[in-house]
């Protein structure tokens, strides 16, 4: 059953995707607005297009006829997709799913207002007379965010009033696509924070894999660690409503739900309709299988029969300190000493300051080990890794 894959964006989820694509005898075309992103070093075929540009993308798909369509980032003219599934294209994990998703309004909107799902109190602005409305509504401190953004970008915290000019030009600086709306969160007095990697399937049950802890820095995650512990209330509130937005979205593959726990109750914070950058622990066989493989599993309509913890696990990132095209990587030596924990290097070929570069992982040494210890081992692996410009 070979199936033609074209694949939009091409990071570093994109390229562990594609691998595990290739392993199941896929064919995959690789798609970015770069030249040797990390997926196109190891898919069939490459190709560099502005995907915010409606025109390019239709050449795409007519030059390659995919039978699916794979949305890896947020900056993606996402208004085709419908026109492409109604040419029987099946687009992952769904038209409705991808324009809703790459919105934070629309999602937003759907969970608290559709669903009935908790959510932080919010507000949009279109200006920033509108911005500092918004704030004095929701109260500070509060958090800013472009409506269509990843990895924090564009993102900023209000704790006062001189905060809130800088907030507004940082969200139109670097948000993606053409939107210059802006969503106002209420901060939330979190515990912890946690993704449930949520797998849908055609003609199967609804599979979760074991809760995913992460540490976010300036919107980003730095670590990641499964499994996260939790009460059984709490993860049972995180199935109902992680089910109730991924049926109402429609359509089959790995999504990245978010939660936020406080003191006494659980909150849907994000998602994403594809593999998610805190599950990138499982890449270290933390489960029977990880979260790529799973994906492709459920588009492809493969059966997952369970997903089944096999050991405690944690990721912890490599950010570049420099700003280079030209740079090696130094201390590899150092990090594979720990025999349970491993590397992967995603071949970026522009390092820019804070890009996240690698990945780091380390498993239990044994069923005892703590998994404090565990994510410290991870760390320190990836701490170990240096790029050096050359």
């Amino acid at each position: 059953m070979k199936k033609r894959i074209l694949l939009l964006g091409s990071g570093e989820l994109g390229k562990e995707f594609v691998i595990a694509a290739q392993r199941l005898g896929q064919e995959v075309i690789a798609v970015d607005c770069y030249d040797n992103a990390p997926a196109m070093q190891v898919a069939d075929y490459r190709e560099v297009i502005d995907m915010l540009d409606g025109d390019q993308l239709d050449l795409v798909v007519q030059k390659y006829l995919p039978d699916y369509i794979v949305p890896e980032i947020e900056a993606i003219r996402t208004s085709r997709l419908y026109d492409y599934e109604k040419r029987g294209i099946t687009v992952v994990p769904s038209a409705k799913a991808v324009n809703y998703t790459m919105n934070r309004k629309q999602i937003r909107d759907l969970a608290a207002k559709d669903l009935g799902l908790k959510t932080a109190n919010y507000l949009y602005a279109t200006s920033l007379k509108e911005l500092e409305e918004a704030v004095l509504h929701v109260g500070m401190p509060c958090v800013v965010k472009p409506l269509m953004s990843s990895s924090g970008k564009g993102q900023s915290t209000i704790k006062s009033i001189d905060d809130m000019s800088n907030a507004w030009y940082n969200a139109q600086e670097k948000g993606r696509g053409d939107a210059t709306e802006v969503i106002v969160e209420a901060f939330v007095p979190f515990v912890y924070e946690f993704t449930l990697l949520t797998v849908t399937q055609e003609e199967a049950p609804t599979l979760f894999c074991p809760p995913i802890g992460h540490r976010q820095a300036n919107g980003d995650y730095q670590e990641s660690w499964q499994p996260v512990a939790m009460s059984e209330e709490v993860l049972c509130k995180a199935k109902e409503m992680a089910q109730k937005v991924t049926t109402s979205l429609e359509g089959n593959g790995l999504w990245g739900v978010e939660f936020f726990v406080t003191a006494d109750d659980v909150i849907f914070s994000e998602l994403s309709p594809r593999p998610h950058d805190t599950g990138m622990v499982t890449l270290g066989n933390t489960q029977n299988l990880n979260e790529f493989e799973l994906h492709c599993r459920a588009i492809l309509g493969l059966p997952i029969t369970e997903v089944r913890l096999e050991k405690k696990g944690a990721s912890a990132v490599v950010l570049a300190p420099i700003e280079s095209n030209r740079f090696l990587f130094e201390g590899i030596e150092c990090a594979m000493m720990d025999s349970y924990s491993d590397l992967r290097i995603f071949g970026k070929e522009d390092a820019r300051i804070g890009r996240r570069m690698a990945v780091a992982l380390a498993w239990e040494n044994n069923k005892e080990e703590p998994l404090e210890d565990i994510i410290e081992r991870a760390k320190k692996c990836s701490q170990s890794i240096v790029l050096k410009e050359i």
